[in-house]
């Protein structure tokens, strides 16, 4: 995970010096869209989540 997180962090650092601060946070969050696809994919995360009420407990 530290390997993933470190090409992160390069990718985000080359769009900021070479495309300035819009393609920065373009590239932080198409990022952070695939990190929640790849989780959805894999099983780790369900959509409930997003759309439960926060003082609902799980059974």
């Amino acid at each position: 995970m530290a390997v993933v997180g470190m090409i992160a962090g390069m990718a985000l650092g080359f769009a900021g010096y070479f495309g300035g601060f819009g393609a920065f946070l373009l590239v932080a969050a198409l990022g952070a869209v695939g990190f929640v696809v790849g989780r959805l994919l894999e099983g780790d995360l369900d959509l409930g989540d997003f759309f439960r009420p926060r003082d609902e407990r799980r059974r």
